[in-house]
């Protein structure tokens, strides 16, 4: 590539509806990175999984907040896939708590499919793939 020519600009995936992404999940990495960060640190032997996978959600929830912000279709499509494999992990840990409670003696993130953060576990995912297809084809590599 010569001087004379540039790359395209990445199109951003935070315009419109996909700031407002942004700022939800930016919240969930700080609620789940901090509840998993204090319960890890005080108490891990009381619930090692709960607390396990919390910081994961939390990794999850930061990742795809990275991936938002940066923009461009790699970046659409990583977050694609980590939504998709955040709405199984609520879905998997959210029946999982439901069918044996037992198991989690403390919640997850995304225990009772996110009841604790009023469902937003659950929602968030389903949101940003609808936003992600929606920006296919407007975000150049």
């Amino acid at each position: 590539m010569s001087t004379t020519e540039q790359k395209p600009a990445r199109t951003r995936l935070i315009s419109g509806p996909g700031m407002l992404l942004v700022w939800f999940y930016g919240v969930m990495v700080v609620g789940a990175v901090s509840r998993s960060a204090y319960q890890i640190a005080t108490d891990f032997g009381r619930a090692p999984l709960a607390y396990s996978l919390s910081a994961v959600a939390g990794v999850v929830y930061g990742f795809i907040t990275y991936t938002l912000v940066r923009g461009g279709e790699t970046a659409r499509r990583a977050a694609q896939v980590c939504c998709a494999a955040e709405l199984a992990g609520v879905l998997i840990v959210g029946t999982w708590t439901l069918v044996e409670p037992s198991a989690f003696p403390d919640a997850t993130v995304w225990s009772d499919y996110g009841m604790g953060y009023v469902f937003i576990p659950v929602l968030l995912p389903l949101s940003a793939l609808y936003w992600l297809r929606r920006a296919r084809g407007t975000v150049t590599p």
